[in-house]
């Protein structure tokens, strides 16, 4: 029973629902720069070199059987070994862009942080005997 209430409080803290949140955010976000790259970005870097789709760029690394066709999807169904790096570079591609993203995310949230006024530092103690001439002056006072 002991272990059922300890695992409940971890669930329940606030920490690991922000982190539950975090995952769910990031997927929908990688799912957003996947269609950033595949559909605005690449398109861009394939008509500048000449080719619109990377996905198809691979080297052939085995034998072809005889009336196999000649795209990557056939080629694998076939269980002939092929380099396909045309997906490597749009993989490369949706993590640079992912990775800046976080960059300019991040240095936001500190600029933010930073922007925020230190608070006054409280003023130190007097020393003892600077508080006790003060009570002696207050007495004297009276």
């Amino acid at each position: 029973m002991g272990m059922m209430k300890e695992f409940k409080e971890f669930a329940v803290k606030g920490n690991v629902i922000d982190l539950a949140v975090g995952v769910i955010i990031g997927g929908a976000f990688g799912k957003i720069v996947d269609s950033v790259v595949g559909d605005l970005i690449m398109p861009l870097v394939g008509a500048v070199i000449g080719k619109l789709d990377f996905s198809n760029l691979f080297l052939v690394l085995g034998n072809v059987p005889p009336g196999t066709a000649t795209t990557l999807d056939a080629l694998k169904k076939a269980g002939v070994p092929v380099f396909a790096y045309g997906n490597f570079i749009t993989v490369a591609v949706n993590f640079a862009i992912l990775a800046f993203i976080i960059f300019l995310m991040v240095k936001q949230i500190n600029r933010l942080k930073r922007s925020e006024p230190a608070p006054a530092p409280a003023p130190a103690a007097p020393p003892e005997d600077i508080v006790l001439l003060r009570e002696i002056r207050d007495s004297l006072k009276k």
